[in-house]
Order: C-alpha cells, then sequence, then structure tokens
C-alpha cells in the first residue's frame, strides 16, 4: 500500500466505522453503537444522519433499529432476503398509517407460523395497541396474517406447512386436523382475496378467544414477487370502535394498494437489471 503523506479524515473514518458495524451487526440501536465504536452519542447522531440522508443506511420503524442500506450493494437484491423486504416495506407502511390511523404488522412465513417483522404500529394514531413486537410468533391457521399466506401461497408450501402443523402438539393447530374445515376456510379466503380471523381467535397463539381476547380485528393481502407470495401485511383495528364492514369497505383498498406498492418496489431493482444485463 502506498504511504500517501497526508492526514486521513477523522470524520469520514467514523462514518465508515459505524457503516462496518451495521454490516456485520445486521441492526444496532443508537446505544449498540455506542458501545461498539466509543463514539460519544452526539457525535454518532450526526455520523448517523449523514449516512441515513446519502441512502446508506435506514431505521426500522418497529423498534428504531438503525440497518445498512442495499442501496449500494454490488449485486441486485434478493426478494427473500428479510432485510431488503422491511427496508422496501417501511415507508409504505408509515404512509399507510397516516392514511387510515390504524396499525399494521408485515409478516413472513416460518415453517409453522408467521412471524413479525416490521410494524407502523409506532406511528399509529392509535399507537397504544401492543402490536407484537419484532420475531412475535403469529398463529398460522387461526389468524388473518397466516389464513391469508395458506391461501395464497404455492400448494406445495400449503402441504408443508398443513403437515407441519397436523404433526404439532401445540393447541392453538388443532385445526390442521380437520382438513375439511381448512379446505373450507382457504378457498373462502381465496374467494374474498384477503384474511380474517378465525372467531375463536383472539390474538393468543394457542387459547381460544374466551380465555384470552385481545380486542381487536384484522384483515390481512398478500405481497406478492413475481408469482411468489413473500409476505402479508395487516391492518388491525378495536372491534369496539370500529365494524369489520366498515373497515373492509373504507380501508381494505388502501391496504390493497399498499400491499401493491411495496410488490412494485421490491421487484424493481430485478426489473432495472433484466433491462441493463
Amino acid at each position: 500500500m502506498k504511504d500517501y503523506q497526508v492526514k486521513t479524515i477523522r470524520a469520514l473514518d467514523r462514518g465508515l466505522e459505524v457503516l462496518e458495524y451495521l454490516h456485520k451487526s445486521r441492526n444496532a440501536s443508537l446505544h449498540d453503537l455506542y458501545l461498539a465504536t466509543g463514539l460519544p452519542k452526539a457525535t454518532l447522531t450526526r455520523v448517523i444522519a449523514t449516512l441515513e440522508r446519502r441512502g446508506l443506511i435506514w431505521q426500522r420503524v418497529a423498534d428504531g433499529a438503525f440497518m445498512a442500506s442495499h442501496t449500494y450493494q454490488p449485486r441486485p437484491p434478493q426478494v427473500n432476503d428479510e432485510n431488503y423486504l422491511v427496508q422496501v416495506a417501511s415507508p409504505t407502511l408509515v404512509q399507510l398509517c397516516r392514511k387510515v390511523d390504524w396499525p399494521s404488522i408485515l409478516a413472513v412465513p416460518r415453517l409453522d407460523h408467521m412471524a413479525v417483522i416490521e410494524t407502523n404500529s409506532p406511528r399509529s394514531y392509535f399507537s397504544h395497541i401492543p402490536l407484537g413486537p419484532i420475531g412475535f410468533r403469529v398463529n398460522m391457521l387461526r389468524s388473518a396474517t397466516g389464513r391469508a399466506y395458506l391461501a395464497f401461497c404455492s400448494e406445495t408450501e400449503r402441504q408443508s406447512v398443513l403437515q407441519r402443523l397436523a404433526a404439532s402438539n401445540e393447541p392453538g393447530n388443532y385445526l390442521a386436523r380437520r382438513p375439511e374445515q381448512i379446505k373450507q376456510l382457504l378457498e373462502e379466503t381465496r374467494q374474498l382475496g384477503y384474511g380474517l380471523r378465525t372467531p375463536d381467535f383472539g390474538g393468543h397463539y394457542d387459547k381460544t378467544r374466551r380465555e384470552f381476547d385481545d380486542g381487536r380485528d384484522s384483515v390481512a393481502v398478500p405481497i406478492w414477487a413475481g408469482k411468489e407470495v413473500v409476505a402479508i401485511v395487516n391492518l388491525t383495528w378495536i372491534h369496539k370502535i370500529a365494524k369489520k364492514e366498515d373497515i373492509i369497505k373504507k380501508l381494505l383498498p388502501e391496504l390493497r394498494q399498499a400491499a401493491q406498492t411495496i410488490s412494485w418496489n421490491l421487484m424493481s431493482p430485478l426489473r432495472e437489471d433484466a433491462l441493463n444485463p
């Protein structure tokens, strides 16, 4: 390496140090970055603001964690990269929240359940509704989110999931041993074009609504990457404040538009790469 007879740029070095840590850790809070770099939090805040403004990092809505952006990656991002999915979806979820007031989650499949990977709940007018945190397990057969995924995923994936659920000993998966009922509810979901909770689902993975009732209801729609369902986005409300019929009539179009926008933005880099080989 050539020995340059000049001083290095300390501010640039600090920015690269933060960026390198985020690439290694995948996500970090301001305090995490402080512990890892030893930089004063005031300095870190300026570094973060600069990196974010340049599109090199972004901030997750659900918990405020900072993450390295996919914007300047040498290869096009993959649609099954969850960090990329969240990065693409987050701005749309924030916009959706501004339009409808009620909160949403973004969830992806995890073998026998759905897992929350992002939520706009902190930005919601009804922010007191405590939606599941990052990693929260959502029941696959009884939740609106899970039903939307099972109804629209591929037949191969659906059968694999149902086999796992049928072999499960968790009480919340009891429907997996009722094939005719599953067939009917999934067909109803496909006809509607969106997922709804089963009447006995009150938000708890295993318990019935009689045992645990979060007082909410939800509607959910798929996010597509070509012909593949890669995630589900929902809308949640308090059923004592708003009726399901009114939410579906007034707000379902906004939810569908948000899902379409996420799908379009998710595939945009791949379309551009195909046009510019």
